[in-house]
């Protein structure tokens, strides 16, 4: 267990392998005793020394006491210790104790980092790191033990230090053309410390740059009041020189229009203008706030873990007003590109979905649901293409988007269709390939596009009508996008239920129109939220969410609708993971992403396309496409400012090292790549791969599991337990936790987590469970397990099937 403390608030302690699951400390004077050993920063405190802090008058056996709460503390923080074994984080040296905490284990810590670096970068790299320094801070340091004299010292520190970061931040800002973002923190961080002339002046310059030149004036003059009344001091000459500067309204207060400013301040006075002309209630501050939500997630980090909670909220606020369209907006709006399958956040996943579910029914009950299967618009069968080897590749001229793949003909026809010998789209024999024009967004000059080469077209005549999908209006909108399991970006695009995708939503025709266009409009925002519960429902047995996603495509393909489809085509790769096997079937999705989105200029869903197909390429052993796909990506990733993209290439390239036979190198590359996780915000993709990547890399070399105990397995703790426990020799109990090991989440891991499960059978010679290996990883076997995932492998599924008998 890798454990977490916390000092800047309340003294706590918490698991960092679970979530921050908080531990119990039990009493205060072990809390005090944890406290003065962090204050003591990993240098020995003796036990006297202990003492004379803990009583002004020691009781007599006082010694005795503390090293009873320093029994229980280390019971508390290292429970999986084997009895007479050595402390490892809180160790007895000396005449004393001292906690040999991690660099980054302790908050308050983490924070002088983030401050001390932040002072060597330039304003657009600092502002992050002061931001997430800040957002660590619960309350006053070390809130509990304020009137104790050891911490006395390390408080006024930490509280300087803060104040400095918050005048930091506000400096930054206004660096960046952002001073209506300054605003706000600098009135409150004023209104406890009156006495920072830098904070004045920064506040009142960050005023004046937001066009509140009468208000900058009056914050100068409450602060001369203020220092004259209470100080019997004249402002500094800063401030004076700043007020006749704003009273001459001298060119040089102007923000810097350097590279990259200019946007910064056209960003900060739209965002004033808007808060002076939308009233606080409006709906349409909600709306508009889904949208700042997926821009948020595009961020990574803390920006990323802002968006996902805040998405809850905005839901829960739009449910409040009772307006079932309203909800739906708000969550079918936020369509954020998923690649990772294994959720961040179960519990929050699970209220989306519910909302959605409630929505749904309500829009149903106010306005009867047409009929979702009209011939002639099935989708096409996502499946394996007959005869398919490892080394074939669909077709889908991915890097120009010009030409769309070939999808067999579906195997599923509605009442009374009758085939017209048209194909829908789909994966052909062979991908030519065109790096560096992937991101073109546009047709040929002269191309006309067809029913034959646009994925997600209906032909004339075939139950749909066209509703001018490639103008220049509909989808030609830019739809940013997520890497990982939580959210990453804005989607845009046509289909948005606001109307042309890149406007608030309230501005739609929502209400108005014919009653066709309410019934489309209604198509159009339910397919939204069957694809938000395909999407949010992932990784599960149910059988709700595969068909959640055929009605979202099913509805988009109807409506002709491409980042609608686009969306659709997202659920349904989520929910593709039923049975092992399926890397064709996933390929044909992200082949007809990438054709799809490149026509249509929707980039977010283009990069899903290659990373799909990335995953599908690795499991098939064609590690030169995927290559390719990896590439194309991180092209796209730079240039359209997606930092999350380099997080999945660089653990494709450490699976492919391991795949390829170098596992050293492979393993060096894990490393590195875990390194990228660290703060990326998707818990979801960083609990536990590590480890699993280097368990996979062992089996694979026939090498018994790792058996540090400080391992953080995360969620794949139930199939790793068995090989752990067999490679310390406890073969009874490994055999007893073999018979308890779940079946593996339908997700990307499903077949490495089947082969280890497979492997821990052989070894014990657990024929049952060998059988039920065998049979669910039999479709897998032109497979390599787990590399369907992208990020590590088991090798071919085919030699683990030889070994279970297969």
């Amino acid at each position: 267990m890798r454990v977490g403390f916390g000092v800047l608030g309340p003294v706590v302690a918490w698991d960092r392998d679970a979530d921050g699951r908080a531990i119990a400390l039990k009493g205060p004077r072990h809390r005090a005793v944890l406290a003065r050993l962090i204050v003591a920063r990993r240098r020995v405190v003796p036990v006297s020394r202990l003492v004379e802090d803990l009583w002004t008058a020691p009781p007599p056996g006082a010694v005795g006491a503390v090293r009873t709460f320093v029994a229980a503390l280390r019971r508390a923080l290292e429970p999986d210790r084997p009895p007479r074994a050595p402390a490892r984080l809180l160790v007895t040296e000396g005449p004393g104790y001292a906690l040999r905490a991690d660099a980054d284990a302790v908050d308050a810590w983490r924070f002088e980092q983030d401050v001390a670096a932040a002072a060597t970068l330039p304003p657009d790299g600092a502002l992050p790191r002061l931001e997430e320094a800040l957002g660590r801070w619960r309350g006053p340091a070390y809130a509990e033990f304020a009137d104790e004299g050891w911490a006395r010292g390390e408080r006024s520190r930490l509280a300087e230090l803060r104040l400095h970061a918050v005048e930091r931040q506000a400096e930054a800002r206004l660096a960046l053309g952002r001073a209506a973002e300054a605003v706000p923190d600098l009135e409150a961080h004023l209104a406890e410390h009156p006495w920072r002339e830098g904070a004045w002046r920064a506040l009142a310059l960050a005023l004046y740059r937001t066009g509140r030149q009468g208000d900058a004036l009056a914050v100068l003059r409450r602060a001369r009041t203020l220092l004259v009344e209470q100080l019997g001091l004249d402002p500094g000459p800063e401030l004076r020189r700043l007020e006749s500067d704003i009273l001459a309204q001298a060119p040089h207060l102007a923000p810097a229009t350097a590279r990259g400013e200019g946007a910064a301040q056209v960003w900060a006075d739209a965002a004033a203008a808007y808060d002076r002309t939308v009233a606080s209630g409006a709906r349409t501050r909600l709306e508009s706030t889904v949208g700042l939500l997926r821009d948020l997630s595009m961020t990574g980090g803390g920006g990323l873990l802002t968006a996902r909670r805040q998405r809850v909220a905005a839901v829960a606020a739009a449910e409040e007003l009772g307006d079932p369209e309203l909800t739906a907006r708000v969550i079918g709006a936020y369509d954020v590109p998923a690649i990772w399958t294994r959720l961040d956040d179960p519990e929050q996943a699970a209220t989306i979905v519910a909302a959605a579910e409630r929505t749904l029914a309500a829009l149903a009950a106010g306005l009867e649901a047409p009929d979702d299967r009209l011939p002639g618009v099935e989708p096409p069968d996502h499946g394996e293409p007959s005869g398919q080897t490892p080394d074939q590749e669909s077709a889908d001229h991915e890097a120009s988007g010009h030409e769309a793949p070939h999808h067999r003909e579906p195997d599923h026809t509605a009442p009374d269709h009758k085939p017209t010998g048209h194909k829908t789209p789909g994966p052909g024999p062979s991908e030519p390939e065109a790096p560096g024009h992937e991101d073109h967004g546009h047709e040929a000059p002269g191309h006309e596009a067809t029913a034959h080469e646009a994925p997600g077209r209906v032909a004339p005549g075939h139950g749909a009508p066209r509703r001018g999908a490639s103008s220049p209006g509909v989808g030609g909108r830019e739809v940013t996008g997520r890497w990982a399991s939580g959210p990453e970006a804005v989607g845009r695009g046509s289909s948005a239920p606001g109307g042309d995708g890149r406007g608030a939503p309230g501005h739609s025709t929502f209400g108005r129109g014919t009653a066709g266009e309410a019934a489309t409009r209604h198509d159009a925002i339910r397919a939204r939220l069957l694809a938000t519960v395909a999407v949010e429902s992932r990784g599960g047995h149910s059988g709700r969410g595969r068909q959640a996603a055929r009605q979202a495509e099913e509805i988009a393909r109807r409506l002709d609708d491409p980042a609608l489809l686009a969306f659709a085509l997202n659920g349904v790769f989520m929910q593709s993971f039923d049975r092992a096997g399926l890397a064709p079937r996933r390929d044909a999705v992200g082949a007809e992403l990438i054709a799809l989105s490149a026509r249509h200029g929707l980039v977010a869903f283009e990069v899903l396309g290659h990373l799909i197909r990335l995953q599908a390429r690795s499991a098939l052993a064609d590690f030169a496409s995927a290559d390719r796909h990896a590439a194309a990506a991180e092209r796209l990733g730079e240039r359209h400012e997606r930092p999350l993209v380099r997080v999945f290439t660089e653990w494709y390239r450490a699976l492919r090292l391991a795949a390829t036979g170098r596992a050293d190198e492979a393993e060096a590359a894990y490393r590195d790549a875990a390194t990228r996780l660290d703060g990326a915000g998707m818990p979801g993709l960083e609990r536990g791969l590590l480890p699993l990547a280097l368990l996979c890399l062992r089996v694979e070399r026939g090498r018994p599991a790792p058996t540090d105990p400080d391992l953080g397995w995360g969620p794949y703790a139930p199939w790793a337990r068995p090989l752990v426990l067999l490679a310390r020799d406890r073969r009874a109990e490994a055999a007893a936790a073999l018979r308890t090991v779940p079946e593996p989440p339908h997700d990307l891991l499903l077949e490495a987590l089947w082969c280890l499960t497979g492997r821990a059978a052989i070894a014990l010679g657990d024929r049952e469970t060998m059988a039920r290996a065998r049979t669910a990883l039999a479709p897998a076997a032109a497979e390599l397990a787990g590399a369907g995932s992208g990020l590590l492998t088991l090798g071919p599924v085919s030699r683990h099937l030889a070994d279970l008998g297969g």
